[in-house]
């Protein structure tokens, strides 16, 4: 065991808001709505995969393009590949997903390895009847330097659970891109493990669905690691998208760093954002740093936003959060329409320009091309007005610092 191992078992601290993990189903009672990581999540649209609805369905289609070298391969439940990052479920979904997922597979980028163009993999939905549930395991070896996307489209009831591995001094992007049709459910589960002087980024994109819930957490296997956090969402009536972010500082000298932006249209569009950061007391000398902002473009919208840090230890070189969720800035629509600009494509530009910060953060040009011509998409589908003075929700911005300089 590391010398980082043995501190963590003896300064053990459990995160209000990331219960301890199990294995057994049976240990993570059947969510009522009233538990703190349920409470915002509308449990009756879930097609019953928070209790005990069957997760056989084989309604998503796995298509794969990979570059020569990388490694894709089934495998089954006892493969040692799983749990490999050091996922443990915290809920009950992840870990019926850990025993019943009827699709278990792995991609390995091999180590040293530069990949000349990304890794893909598709999942499409064809049945939100029958719910499916599927297991990823993508390790980027160490020194490898890959991007790999994944695309789920169609119609589905999907439960999966997705580990990343990235290997000592690797540099590993994932982009996850939720393009379902307006009637697919899906809950994920992404935990990454980052290694000594590693960098891992993830983009999530989410478009499509009636409900979308992702718990995406990150943990270290030495020092200097760096995690960057992306997310980019926009719900429209009726639609729900959930993001719960969860980064444990569990070895020295790390970094991560979260922004996720989302804007909202449409009678009954809702979005959650919970983040959180736990400093534990062996992780001296870390940088973190959390923002969630939403643009509110219609009445009827409700934007949950609850950023949050949890400090065991004063050694270190900065963090802080932000969250702020708002209407349209009448100074810029102002500005644009004094121009000559008409109201609408004034609207259009100030949303373009809302999300222009993340959409540059993703690293393929086809797939930069493709989210923004979703978004114009999604403005082009409503015919939106301007909040009036009674919308909900009402502005906030909230923001606080603590840094300490060694």
């Amino acid at each position: 065991m590391t010398a980082v191992a043995d501190a963590l078992e003896l300064e053990r601290v459990e995160s209000h808001l990331h219960p301890e993990g199990s294995f057994e189903v049976d240990d993570h009672v059947v969510p009522t709505g009233r538990e703190e990581i349920w409470r915002f999540t509308p449990l009756k649209r879930l097609h019953g995969v928070h209790a005990d609805a069957a997760l056989d369905g084989s309604a998503v289609r796995a298509e794969y393009d990979a570059p020569e070298g990388v490694v894709i391969e089934k495998v089954d439940a006892g493969s040692p590949v799983l749990g490999s990052s050091g996922f443990v479920p915290t809920d009950r979904i992840a870990a019926r997903v850990w025993h019943e997922a009827g699709q278990r597979y792995a991609v390995t980028i091999p180590a040293e390895a530069e990949l000349d163009r990304p890794v893909i993999v598709t999942l499409t939905g064809t049945d939100t009847e029958h719910a499916t549930a599927t297991h990823a395991v993508i390790t980027a070896g160490a020194h490898s330097r890959a991007t790999i996307v994944l695309r789920f489209v169609g119609s589905a009831t999907l439960a999966d659970n997705v580990e990343i591995v990235v290997g000592d001094g690797a540099d590993l992007t994932v982009v996850s891109i939720d393009d379902w049709d307006d009637d697919a459910v899906h809950v994920g589960h992404r935990h990454a493990k980052v290694g000594r002087d590693a960098r891992f980024k993830h983009v999530d994109v989410t478009f499509g669905g009636d409900l979308v819930r992702h718990d995406t957490t990150a943990e270290y296997a030495g020092p200097g690691g760096d995690v960057e956090m992306l997310g980019l969402y926009f719900a429209d009536a009726g639609q729900h998208i959930e993001h719960r972010l969860f980064v444990d500082h569990t070895a020295p000298k790390t970094k991560s760093h979260v922004t996720y932006k989302g804007a909202l249209q449409g009678e009954g569009a809702h979005t959650v954002w919970i983040g959180n950061v736990l400093i534990r007391k062996v992780a001296e000398g870390i940088e973190t740093y959390e923002e969630n902002r939403n643009l509110v473009l219609t009445d009827g919208c409700q934007a949950d936003s609850v950023p949050n840090l949890e400090i065991e230890t004063g050694e270190i070189e900065g963090a802080g959060h932000a969250s702020a969720t708002g209407r349209f800035d009448d100074l810029q629509l102002f500005y644009l329409q004094s121009r000559g600009i008409p109201e609408d494509e004034a609207k259009r530009l100030v949303v373009r320009g809302f999300f222009a910060d993340i959409v540059r953060e993703i690293p393929l040009t086809d797939l930069r091309d493709e989210v923004t011509a979703a978004i114009e998409e999604e403005l082009a589908s409503t015919a939106y007005a301007a909040p009036t003075s009674g919308a909900n929700p009402s502005p906030t911005d909230s923001s606080t610092d603590s840094t300490k300089e060694n």
